[in-house]
Order: C-alpha cells, then sequence, then structure tokens
C-alpha cells in the first residue's frame, strides 16, 4: 500500500474514533439515570461512523490531488474559531455564543441569504438547545 494523505487521515480517523469510543465517551460522558436512552448512545454511534469512514479512506484512498495551500489555511481558520468557540462556550455558555458561532461560521463559508442567516442563527441553536436541554433533560454548560 502506498502512503497517502488519504491513508494517514484515514488511520487519524479510526485511531479517534476508537479513542472516542473506548476511553473518552467511557470517561467523559455520564451514566444513564433516567430516559430513554443513555447518554452515550448517539456519541458511540458516531464514533464508529468515523472508525469505518476512516477504515475506507485507508482501504480505498481517493486519487485527488494536494490542494492549494490557501485551502489549509482556511480549515486552520475554522478550527481557530471553533476552539475560540469552545473555551468562550466556557465562559458565557452555549446560550450566548452558538448563535455567534453559527453566524460566523456560515459567513466564513459564503452564505449571504438573509433568511438562511437568520435560521442558521436562530432556529439551530435552538433546535439544538431544546432536543438536548429538553427531551434529553442534560444541561448545557
Amino acid at each position: 500500500m502506498k502512503v497517502s494523505a488519504d491513508r494517514l487521515s484515514g488511520c487519524f480517523c479510526v485511531l479517534l474514533g476508537l479513542a472516542m469510543i473506548f476511553a473518552i465517551i467511557p470517561t467523559y460522558v455520564e451514566g444513564p439515570e433516567d430516559g430513554s436512552i443513555a447518554p452515550a448512545t448517539l456519541p458511540n454511534i458516531l464514533s464508529w461512523i468515523i472508525v469505518v469512514c476512516g477504515g475506507f479512506l485507508v482501504i480505498k484512498p481517493t486519487g485527488h490531488q494536494t490542494q492549494d495551500m490557501r485551502f489549509f489555511i482556511s480549515a486552520a481558520a475554522y478550527a481557530a474559531v471553533l476552539a475560540g468557540a469552545i473555551y468562550a462556550m466556557t465562559l458565557l455558555g452555549f446560550v450566548y455564543v452558538a448563535p455567534v458561532l453559527a453566524l460566523v461560521i456560515m459567513l466564513m463559508i459564503g452564505e449571504r441569504r438573509p433568511l438562511w442567516l437568520g435560521f442558521g442563527v436562530a432556529g439551530m441553536p435552538a433546535l439544538i438547545f431544546i432536543f438536548v436541554e429538553l427531551l434529553l433533560d442534560r444541561s448545557f454548560p
């Protein structure tokens, strides 16, 4: 097998997913108190999806060529925005940071339609809050 960026990123995804399943989720997700599903169910499902997709990438990498450096710079900018938002959520909370984060990400990807911006800024954080806080009975920071 030839080493490529796809195979390396696939290996990273497999290792990350396995670390999530066997170390991070059992350590940091609380056990079920009551309710219909355990709190670790969705993170485990998503982690297994990451493992499987990473495995497919290792087995059958794409034939894509290396991208221009500006794509990597924009990816680093997204990562920096997300890291800053996570830090801001620890200080200010989800309710205040999520709409601003949604707006910044949507503007970074080039979205300019007012209806979509409005739904992304107000609608999606509200839906996430309703599902997590009210339906799953979990609290946000």
